[in-house]
């Protein structure tokens, strides 16, 4: 099996602030329940992969209150996302995982069908590609593996768009990276994206 290094980027399941284009249908408190079930539910799914490191890079940060009553794995690293957009906040992510020798599969909290297997199948296919998407049916991309890092692949990128995964298949020309695209999932996002989540995480 191939050795990457999984960073999963979190932010705090807390009322008012978590998923809050679910909180219409789900009220806040609803949708900061079913963001902090998806937390653990990835966590756990990147911990059966056992490809390597696992990192959270956490908004806010690991000490704040926020995540006070988190009682967060033995060998999970915590770190924080830091300042500027999400395209920086990735860039910068990536940019320290690879400088410790290893691949990065970049991966959120909102895709329930991110399994452990698919979790496997990209990091086999970033053993053999520069760099690996997971698409998003709503035009992003639930998984961004890479083996090196640069800034190109995030910039000029419009986050929370259906352009994000086409933009950043440009960069990735651009740079003449290969790429291998896993299949296209589903995001958990907005109030007609209910319907797919699984059985018994709206309770």
């Amino acid at each position: 099996m191939s050795t990457v290094r999984v960073i999963i980027f979190a932010k705090a399941p807390q009322a008012g602030r978590a998923k809050t284009r679910l909180i219409p249908a789900l009220g806040g408190e609803g949708a900061a329940r079913l963001a902090q079930r998806m937390l653990q539910v990835t966590l756990a799914t990147a911990q059966a992969a056992a490809l390597g490191p696992l990192q959270l890079c956490l908004s806010p940060p690991p000490d704040d209150p926020a995540w006070a009553e988190f009682d967060w794995p033995s060998g999970v690293e915590l770190r924080d996302q830091g300042e500027g957009d999400l395209g920086q906040r990735m860039a910068r992510a990536v940019e320290e995982g690879v400088q410790v020798g290893l691949p990065v599969l970049l991966i959120g909290t909102d895709c329930p069908q991110l399994t452990s297997e698919l979790l496997r199948q990209a990091a086999e296919a970033l053993s053999r590609h520069d760099s690996v998407m997971f698409p998003a049916s709503d035009g992003g991309y639930v998984l961004l593996g890479l083996r090196q890092s640069h800034p190109r692949v995030f910039a000029e990128i419009v986050w929370s768009s259906a352009s994000v995964a086409s933009s950043t298949r440009e960069r990735l020309a651009e740079l003449g990276w290969s790429l291998f695209e896993g299949p296209v999932l589903e995001d958990i996002d907005c109030p007609e994206d209910l319907s797919k989540v699984p059985a018994g995480w709206l309770l």
